[in-house]
């Protein structure tokens, strides 16, 4: 993917060289009256003195002992873009040790992070979905995504945000879908993952097929065309793997896949020759499929060259017999 790049530059007017970190630790409880201060400058400073202390985790530990987390999330919402920026910046940094991460669960910050999304400024949105992108690799963490209805968020985002952030929801969708697929496959979601490469998520990101193809063969009798064809070609890839091919025949694919073919859009009647061409490859695809040649063979006169000769490679990958 090409990148834009998103600055993360301050305000000229910002002077981080003079923000009070001496004292380490015993800075924190100093740094939290500040934030609470009227003045934007001292909260500005206060949160990039704590930027620089909570790379050390012990003194993640200590903040969230005594309580920054209550006050970061509600500077999440501050008017000033600044004050934003660093308190992402923070929980970013937090998000990368251990009892950070398990902190952030604990104070609920991923729901109250989901205000971001909208967010007028590149880096704030970036900060955001780095953590989700951090979290989502606990099982703790990704349960969190899905508690607070994240995954369509996620999914509608990956046609507005830049590369450099699709990048970070694609891996974030991908460690989400290990703990649930069905909720990320719903109906209108499927088709954005399909445009935007949902390919990467099942074959180039591992993720299980036990758990994300009978969701897509679920899919595939859905009422709404779009799904049906999205979901299809999204099962096309699927079965690249052996392992996805067992597990479509195991969700009884078949069936669904045959109504397709026979589906006025052309890329669902593709996808789904293309499908069961990958299935006929299994000894038990192919006897079921040899029932049903002629379904295969009425597309030999499809409008569609691709379908035409999509149809021709199915015929012969179904009759073929070992010698």
């Amino acid at each position: 993917m090409a990148h834009a790049r998103i600055s993360a530059s301050l305000p000229p007017d910002i002077d981080p060289t003079k923000a009070p970190i001496a004292f380490g630790r015993r800075a924190l409880p100093k740094l939290r009256e500040e934030l609470h201060s009227p003045e934007l400058l001292t909260q500005q400073r206060a949160l990039m003195a704590l930027c620089d202390l909570v790379h050390d985790p012990e003194n993640v530990y200590q903040a969230i002992e005594i309580g920054f987390l209550d006050n970061l999330k509600t500077l999440l919402l501050h008017r000033d873009s600044t004050v934003r920026q660093k308190t992402t910046e923070i929980l970013c940094i937090m998000a990368m040790h251990n009892v950070g991460r398990q902190g952030l669960i604990q104070n609920g910050v991923i729901s109250a992070l989901t205000e971001l999304l909208d967010d007028p400024v590149d880096i704030c949105r970036k900060n955001t979905h780095q953590i989700f992108e951090m979290m989502a690799k606990l099982y703790e963490g990704a349960v969190d995504i899905l508690r607070a209805g994240l995954i369509p968020l996620l999914v509608f985002k990956l046609e507005t945000e830049p590369d450099e952030i699709q990048e970070l929801i694609l891996d974030t969708l991908s460690n989400s879908l290990r703990v649930e697929a069905s909720e990320a496959l719903a109906t209108g979601a499927v088709i954005i993952l399909k445009e935007k490469n949902l390919s990467i998520i099942l074959k180039g990101k591992g993720v299980l097929c036990e758990e994300v193809t009978p969701a897509l063969v679920s899919l595939l009798e859905d009422s709404d065309p779009q799904v049906q064809a999205s979901a299809a070609g999204a099962l096309m890839f699927a079965t690249v793997k052996p392992q996805g091919r067992f597990s479509a025949l195991a969700a009884e694919a078949i069936p669904p896949l045959l109504k397709l073919v026979a589906e006025e859009t052309i890329k669902a009647r593709l996808s789904a020759i293309k499908t069961l061409t990958m299935l006929a490859e299994l000894p038990e695809g192919r006897k079921t499929l040899l029932d049903h040649i002629d379904t295969f063979q009425q597309c030999l006169n499809d409008p569609c060259e691709a379908v035409k000769r999509a149809a021709k490679i199915a015929i012969s990958v179904i009759k073929w017999k070992p010698c």
